[in-house]
């Protein structure tokens, strides 16, 4: 895997993956930034919401669940000097589909918690990471 980060002027970069996608990150204005992007630790932490969020849905149609969709909302917390790293992640999943069985989301949930999520594991045992879950018939973000 390879990727290229670019400065493009005051604290704004562009990345661009090997797979041809790009984004903006960007610094606060006292930062020197112009706000036109994401803050660097902002897509690591997405970056921990994709790919957990890919493990869970991959496991759930495995499991031949009918899972309609799922959101994952994490919250962070930072250590206040530098580097300042993450020191918890609380990572929230609500997961949708008429028919879910509980139990199985609870296992997906786990097995990438323990098993899969090789993003969460890198920030692992340096910052507390903790899964919680609902599951819902209808979506209730429509």
């Amino acid at each position: 895997m390879k990727c290229e980060v670019k400065w493009t002027e005051g604290a704004q970069f562009v990345g661009e993956s090997e797979s041809g996608h790009a984004v903006v990150m960007d610094g606060p204005p006292d930062g020197g930034g112009r706000n036109t992007g994401f803050r660097p630790m902002e897509m690591l932490l997405l970056g921990v919401g994709g790919c957990t969020a890919y493990d869970v849905v991959h496991i759930l149609k495995k499991q031949r669940q009918p899972v309609t969709d799922c959101r994952v909302t994490l919250e962070a917390e930072r250590a206040e000097t530098d580097p300042k790293v993450f020191t918890r992640i609380n990572i929230h999943f609500t997961v949708t589909g008429e028919g879910l069985q509980e139990s199985k989301v609870a296992r997906a949930v786990e097995l990438s918690a323990e098993k899969y999520c090789s993003a969460t594991k890198q920030l692992e045992p340096g910052c507390e990471i903790g899964h919680t879950f609902e599951t819902w018939k209808r979506n209730r973000f429509e």
